[in-house]
């Protein structure tokens, strides 16, 4: 007779604690054995490094041929649509960890690497360093532009207008302060056409080397005080604010007394080593001065443009409604619109227009050729893609 089996002894699931004094114990941190070592880690970071490497510049040798061509037909280097382009899809394809924000300055900077070995770029642009026409600048073109810092706008118009620079970067409008003067005056008396326009959202901090209960006087520009005039009244009302040519100048101000401060961006701070005092100190949380990109040469359709126009109209009753009308009839959405006194003259006004559409479209030149038939003077300074705000 076969003998009864015993029933099997349940097994205890439960772990073990470890022994006192093992590693485990010592160091519940320890990484798990699933975990590649550190040392393991970097060496594969740095073979990636290498083909990164190697693929960027595999790029530059197309991206040299293709400059070559270029020179070939006569075409010019920069092709703003273009690097747009490339951007704009690195940013859609990004699944991260990486955020949007820095694929966007990755890719920025191959973009301009690749165009600085097609041909060298020269951009001018309101200074000095760390202004932010020059992060403006920096943005649309990439830290591989050679980009020339002058101290008032119509001398940025005047180096690209002598061919000491291909491009200049201007401020145009502010949303806070409104239309910027002197580039509509220099508009008025230049033959330079926008190509593009950059819409940067200004971030102002307050930045020092002394405690924020020591400041006794505030320095920038006047329009970055007067878009922080609110803060500064509310948490630094004892303060006096005090004008200076631009927010770098501020900066350095505020290196040698510990008892001014200055407004500007973070960039700056860092750059002149001050510490950040308060951040984001705008009263407008959706602060932006848009720049234009002006130059020489036309930029090219991108299906999604906008258009300006600067006109002078007849100074008498109705003259303004009627031009006004012409939008309206060619149905042309109006983004901007600008009045601006003609030097010298007495009731005589430049009207500066953008709207929706590219000047080469069937209803933009219906709408010009008709404001043209009204005006004493019309000239389109350009048409250049539509981009949404940036930074």
């Amino acid at each position: 007779m076969a003998k009864k089996k015993k029933p099997a002894k349940k097994k205890n699931l439960a772990k073990k604690p470890p022994p006192t004094g093992t590693k485990a114990n010592a160091n519940s941190g320890a990484t798990p054995k699933s975990v590649k070592p550190i040392a393991a880690l970097r060496r594969e970071l740095d073979r990636l490094d290498g083909e990164i490497l190697d693929a960027l510049n595999r790029r530059a040798k197309i991206a040299q041929t293709i400059g070559n061509a270029k020179q070939e037909n006569t075409q010019p280097v920069y092709d703003p649509k273009r690097e747009a382009k490339v951007i704009q899809h690195a940013v859609k394809k990004n699944d991260g960890p990486l955020n949007d924000q820095s694929i966007r300055a990755i890719f920025r900077e191959v973009v301009s690497g690749s165009r600085a070995v097609q041909a060298p770029t020269q951009v001018a642009y309101l200074g000095p360093e760390f202004t932010f026409s020059h992060l403006a600048a920096l943005e649309q073109f990439g830290e591989s532009t050679e980009l020339i810092p002058v101290a008032t706008i119509s001398t940025v118009f005047e180096q690209v207008e002598r061919g000491q620079a291909e491009f200049g970067v201007v401020p145009m409008e502010n949303s806070t302060d409104g239309r910027v003067t002197d580039t509509l005056d220099c508009f008025s008396r230049s033959s330079l056409r926008i190509c593009g326009e950059l819409p940067l959202r200004i971030h102002h901090c307050l930045m020092g080397i002394g405690r924020q209960n020591e400041l006794e006087i505030i320095h920038s520009k006047p329009q970055a005080l007067s878009q922080c005039r609110n803060w500064l009244a509310k948490h630094l009302p004892s303060a006096a604010p005090r004008a200076v040519g631009s927010t770098a100048e501020a900066a350095v101000s505020a290196q040698a007394n510990r008892r001014i401060a200055a407004v500007g961006s973070e960039r700056a701070a860092v750059h002149y080593d001050l510490t950040i005092l308060a951040r984001n100190i705008e009263d407008n949380p959706h602060n932006i001065t848009r720049f234009a990109v002006i130059g020489m040469v036309p930029a090219a359709r991108t299906g999604a443009d906008k258009t300006a126009l600067m006109f002078e109209i007849p100074h008498q009753p109705g003259a303004l409604a009627d031009t006004m009308n012409v939008f309206k009839r060619n149905k042309l959405n109006m983004t901007w619109i600008e009045s601006f006194p003609i030097p010298g003259s007495q009731g005589r006004y430049l009207f500066f227009v953008e709207f929706v559409g590219h000047q080469k479209d069937l209803h933009s030149r219906k709408a010009i050729a008709s404001i043209e038939k009204k005006s004493v003077r019309l000239e389109v300074l350009g048409s250049y893609a539509q981009v949404e705000p940036i930074g």
